[in-house]
This record gives C-alpha cells, sequence and structure tokens, in this order.
C-alpha cells in the first residue's frame, strides 16, 4: 500500500511550512518575541523625555543664553520661556511620534512590507508625473497665484531646478555606482570657470560653449577617478573632498587666469536665436511687439534649466537600462563580485564619474550665464555638502526622491525666512531669520529618523526576471563604496 504523502513530506511542502513558521516567530532563530498588541506609554514617555533632555542640553547656549553687545561689555540675559517652550515641544512631538508611528512600524512593515513597497513604486510614478506637468506650467501658474512675487518665486523655482539636476548628476556616482563623492562641487565650478572663459575671452554664445563646459567637467572627472580606482568607502570620500578643495584653491590663487577673490564679470546671458531679453532694437520684445518685461528673462532662464534637467534625468534612466548602468549597480553592490564575473571596474568607475561629472558641469555653466559673475566663493565645501544631503535625503538611487529631497530642502530654507507666526509661540523677540538654520537642521535629523534610506525607500530593479518587483532600500547598497 503506497504511503499517504501529505503537504509536510514533500520538500517543497515542508519549506513553504518553514518559512510560514519563520514569518510567525518573525525572522531566523533566536526568534524573537511577538510584538505587543498596542504602543507602551510607559515607553513612549521614557523615550520623550530623553528626547527633551538632548533638546535642552543642545539648545542651552542657543535658546536659554542670550549675550548682547553693552557699552560695558556683553551682557548676558536667561530666557526661561523660550528654552522651556522648545523642551515642551520637543517633548509633545516625541510622544506623539512614538505612540503613533515608532511602535508600530515594526507591527505594519512585519505584515506587509512588500504590499507597500508595490504601491508606492506606483505612486512614485504618479507623483513623477504629476510633478512633470507642474513643472512645465509653473511660470504661468505663479505669475497667476502669486504677480506681486512671480520674479522672486520663478528664481527660486530655477534654484530649485539647478540643485535637482545637481543631484540627479550625483546620484549617478553616489547612488548606482556606490562612490561616495564629497567633491562634487569641484565638476560644478569646472563647468562654470570653462564656460565663463570660452565666453568672454572667444565670444562664444551660451549654445556652443555649454556643450563643451560638460566635455571639460567630464574630462576632470577621469582625472579624478585615476588615482581613486584602489579606494573604496571612507579613503574615497577623504580623496574626493580633498579635490575639490584643491579646486576650488587654484581657482582663487590663479589671478591671471580666474580673476581670483574677485571672480569673473561679465558673463554672456543665453539668447533665444540670437535674441536677448533686455531692452532696444532687436531684442525678444521688440521682435515679437510685446511690452519690454524682466520677468521674460527669467521665465526663459527657467525653462532652460527644466530641459537641462529633464535631460540629465532621461539620460540617467536609459543608461540604467544599459549593460554600463547596471555594472554600476553591481559594482555599488560587490566589487570583488564585479572582477570575479570579469567586468572591467576601472572602466565602470571611469564612466560613473566622467557621466556625473558631466552634468555638473551643465549645471555649472548655467549657473554662470544666470549669474553673469562667478567667483570662487560660490564653490565651496557647503555646496558638496548640501547637494549630497539632497541625494541621501531623497534616497539613495532614487530620481524623484532628488526633486522632493531639493524642494524640501533648498525650498524650505527660503520659507524658513518667513515664518512670522513662531513670535505666537516663542514671544515677540524671536526672530525666525535667526534661528531658520537651527530649525531645519533639526527637520532634516528627524526626517532621517523616521525615514534613515531616503523619503523615497522604494526601489525598481533595473534588470529583472519574470515579473518586475518593487524592492526596499535596505536590500541594497548604496553609498558605502562597497
Amino acid at each position: 500500500m503506497a504511503a499517504i504523502q501529505t503537504p509536510a513530506s514533500t520538500p517543497e511542502g515542508a519549506q513553504i511550512e518553514d518559512e510560514a513558521r519563520r514569518d510567525a516567530m518573525r525572522g531566523e532563530p533566536p526568534f524573537a518575541n511577538p510584538p505587543a498588541s498596542g504602543p507602551s506609554l510607559a515607553v513612549a514617555l521614557r523615550e520623550a523625555a530623553i528626547t527633551a533632555a538632548i533638546v535642552g542640553a543642545l539648545t542651552l547656549f542657543f535658546l536659554l543664553v542670550r549675550t548682547d553687545i553693552a557699552p560695558g561689555g556683553l551682557v548676558f540675559s536667561i530666557r526661561w520661556d523660550l528654552w522651556l517652550i522648545a523642551v515642551a515641544i520637543a517633548f509633545g512631538v516625541r510622544l506623539v511620534l512614538s505612540l503613533l508611528l515608532f511602535q508600530r512600524r515594526e507591527k505594519g512593515a512585519a505584515k506587509g512590507g512588500k504590499t507597500v513597497a508595490a504601491k508606492g513604486a506606483g505612486l512614485g510614478r504618479f507623483l513623477g508625473v504629476g510633478l512633470l506637468a507642474v513643472a512645465l506650467v509653473l511660470p504661468f501658474l505663479i505669475q497667476a497665484v502669486a504677480p506681486g512675487s512671480d520674479r522672486y518665486l520663478i528664481d527660486l523655482s530655477i534654484l530649485i531646478l539647478t540643485y535637482v539636476m545637481l543631484g540627479w548628476g550625483l546620484n549617478i556616482v553616489v547612488g548606482l555606482a556606490g562612490l561616495l563623492d564629497l567633491g562634487y562641487v569641484a565638476f560644478y565650478a569646472v563647468g562654470a570657470y570653462s564656460f565663463a572663459l570660452l565666453a568672454i575671452n572667444f565670444e562664444l554664445g551660451f549654445w556652443v560653449c555649454l556643450p563643451m563646459a560638460g566635455l571639460f567637467a567630464a574630462l576632470w572627472g577621469i582625472v579624478l577617478g585615476f588615482p581613486v580606482l584602489r579606494l573604496r568607502g571612507d579613503y574615497l570620500a577623504i580623496v574626493t573632498l580633498a579635490f575639490g578643495e584643491i579646486i576650488r584653491v587654484v581657482l582663487l590663487n590663479w589671478y591671471q587666469v580666474t580673476g581670483g577673490p574677485n571672480g569673473l564679470l561679465g558673463i554672456p546671458r543665453p539668447t533665444l536665436f540670437g535674441l536677448d531679453f533686455g531692452r532696444g532694437e532687436g531684442s525678444f520684445s521688440d521682435y515679437f511687439g510685446i511690452p519690454y518685461d524682466g520677468i521674460h528673462r527669467f521665465i526663459f532662464l527657467y525653462y532652460i534649466i527644466l530641459a537641462l534637467a529633464l535631460l540629465t534625468n532621461f539620460v540617467t534612466l536609459r543608461m540604467r537600462r544599459m549593460p554600463v548602468g547596471r555594472a554600476w549597480e553591481a559594482l555599488r553592490e560587490d566589487e570583488i563580485a564585479c572582477r570575479a564575473l570579469g567586468i572591467n571596474t576601472t572602466n565602470v568607475k571611469l564612466t560613473a564619474f566622467a557621466t556625473g561629472a558631466m552634468f555638473g558641469g551643465f549645471a555649472g555653466s548655467f549657473f554662470a550665464t544666470r549669474q553673469g559673475f562667478i567667483s570662487p566663493e560660490s564653490f565651496t565645501f557647503l555646496e558638496s555638502a548640501i547637494i549630497l544631503a539632497i541625494v541621501v535625503l531623497g534616497g539613495l538611487g532614487s530620481q524623484i526622491g532628488v526633486v522632493i529631497a531639493s524642494v524640501v530642502m533648498i525650498g524650505g530654507i527660503e520659507l524658513l525666512r518667513n515664518l512670522g507666526f513662531l513670535q505666537a509661540v516663542f514671544g515677540a523677540g524671536f526672530d525666525p531669520t535667526q534661528y531658520r538654520m537651527l530649525i531645519f537642521g533639526v527637520a532634516m535629523v528627524a526626517i532621517m529618523v523616521w525615514k534613515p534610506r531616503g523619503l523615497v525607500s522604494s526601489r525598481q530593479p533595473s534588470a529583472v526576471y519574470k515579473e518586475r518587483k518593487a524592492i526596499g532600500a535596505d536590500m541594497v547598497a548604496q553609498g558605502e563604496g562597497h
């Protein structure tokens, strides 16, 4: 008589049963205890008290103690009300987040992590289309909604798009290839100075100098790539940081060519088929017979940087699906495995540096023509830190995440200039402009605690087998120099 086979007696059934048991017991042995049925108030109070104590210690010399210059010297004043309000706000916010978010995160992730990732990927696609639609009509939308501040808001939008383009360029190096670059501002500077020197000395237009500036920046990307071929992780970050400082110091001291600390003046503006956006005969307004308005130049600059940013995004997405893009991602995951598979890691690293540097050069040339003046002070390490923070905050390897992070960081810094309602909370003597960087830093820390893998934590794999599935960002090694 044949033995009756139960599902557990077959290899497939035993594996399924074992996986179900592990899911029920939450992971591999040693098994963890199942989560509590609800959030614990005692745990939330303890975490809120610790957070309030840390905030109180960090803001001791920012909010509690104030120094003023008087005829007899420095005068110290103690502001207990301002300090206690900040500590109380930190305690309350942490208590609410602990009860409503942090203690529920593990339970929610265990229940439907894959479903949430798949939904997030679909939501990101629709969000990208929506942001593109808004970007195409944004200048006219601003003119209709805020006609009194249209010039300021359009100029702010140009600045945000510039950082979006820089973030996408650095995302190739850090997010896709996993090469931590702290000197990306060097390529930004090379592009700006290449454009300015070509335009001033050879009287070339913007559209002729733009690709040349990108090529010069790509060449310097290759120059940087060769010395760091054998470096990884922290060592790579230190060398790229030094490269950025070398470029800045050279620009500062090569007075005969770069103008030194005085910079370069008289950089020509971009034209539309030979029509400039100034006054007089032969200008844009004169050719089309419309009254002159300075806002026309800002709108034109906006669409130039929008086109450059979309070009960066298109090339990046296309290259991710090409063999070189897949080699970048393979290099990010494991360089030793890449070598074992026969991938030339030297060429892979050089192409990553050159491609990212090229888009940084494009952004630098636009920055030069937008400002009409450049100096070494515009290309400090702080710029590299901001660009890297945009990439990390948005999510390494995520295109839409860079856009969201740029809006939050660049737009958020400007928004904090006008938070007058904070005076109703902290008192009439509170000036938001003095604390905007502190508030912004606290907000960034909160976001990274809440979303340690970036605002967009799901990823779409470049190579798929049978079915494309969204994966969590914690399943890949990003920007760690592996």
